[in-house]
């Protein structure tokens, strides 16, 4: 196995720490590296980091993090955050053009609650969509491990109905996504790709980095070839390199697909991917809960860690 796999797999183990997360959350150096990576704690802070991105010509999507929430309290306060958050890009300005939607987690609004889980994750993401409509601006349903890909989907398609420019997240590393891409590369379908950042079982998902990669590219073809709306979510050169040339191949206007990295990871090459021209997004998250985040980004690309560790050296 490549080195980089093993230490992808060795952060996924250490962001199921719980002595490892109170260590790394107490760290009087990690609020400030965590700044480079995570908004803030607020939806003031959201939108300050959305409008800032505005002026560079880049678009953000917004994630307020959280997951595997089993109180129905907390998935109704997290809805709520949501719809707040959008009426305040809406007051900013911030949603005229896609300039910024949200991202959500089903399991955060509902998804993973004991009984009728389906249905209140569903019920609270119509909210949010709703609040989505209204603001001009949309929503994008990211997608977990890999027990809940069919649920996920399934709560997709039931919202597409009444909005269809719901977005979906589809992760290279499973072995069911080049299929997952020719079911969703339709007329107004917009699809995320990314890698994917959880510990999977090889009955399910590519265990090698480079499968990945050959898998984000067979994926990409589907998405590129489609009538849907690819989002290329890689910071990964070569893959960023590829899309371009098979958005070219297949006569693509610049604002038929957008590229897509992450707060605080090659903010010169969004920067240079805007300047020529091209939708470059970033994913903004925000909120109290950002450490598994934070590790599974790590985990997602070995050059992450890297990033992380010079910011611990020198303070942030």
């Amino acid at each position: 196995m490549d080195p980089s796999d093993l230490l992808r797999g060795a952060m996924l183990q250490i962001s199921e720490s719980d002595l490892v997360r109170k260590a790394v959350v107490t760290a009087p150096v990690s609020r400030a590296v965590v700044a480079r990576y995570v908004a803030g704690e607020s939806v003031p802070d959201a939108v300050t980091v959305a409008g800032e991105l505005r002026t560079t010509n880049r678009l953000a999507t917004i994630d307020y993090l959280g997951e595997d929430t089993t109180d129905a309290v907390q998935a109704a306060t997290t809805r709520d955050t949501y719809v707040h958050l959008l009426d305040l890009l809406a007051e900013a300005d911030l949603t005229a053009y896609g300039a910024a939607e949200v991202s959500v987690k089903l399991s955060a609004i509902g998804q993973a609650l004991p009984a009728d889980g389906d249905a209140i994750a569903l019920e609270n993401a119509r909210a949010i969509c709703e609040a989505a409509q209204a603001a001009g601006t949309t929503v994008t349903l990211d997608m977990e491990d890999h027990t809940t890909t069919d649920r996920t989907l399934a709560t997709l398609h039931a919202l597409r109905e009444d909005f269809p420019w719901v977005g979906a997240v589809l992760q290279s590393y499973l072995h069911r996504t080049e299929a997952d891409c020719r079911d969703l590369a339709t007329a107004g379908s917009r699809v995320r790709l990314c890698k994917g950042a959880y510990k999977e079982p090889a009955s399910v998902a590519y265990q090698d980095g480079d499968d990945v990669d050959l898998s984000y590219v067979r994926c990409l073809k589907v998405l590129m070839a489609g009538d849907g709306y690819p989002m290329v979510a890689s910071h990964d050169p070569r893959l960023i390199d590829i899309a371009a040339a098979l958005a070219g191949h297949h006569g693509r206007a610049p604002d038929s697909y957008e590229f897509q990295m992450l707060l605080g990871i090659r903010m010169n090459e969004q920067k240079r991917i805007a300047d020529r021209g091209h939708q470059m997004r970033v994913y903004v998250p925000f909120g109290e809960d950002w450490y598994g985040y934070l590790v599974r980004r790590m985990a997602e690309r070995p050059a992450n860690v890297q990033f992380f560790l010079r910011s611990l050296a020198t303070n942030g």
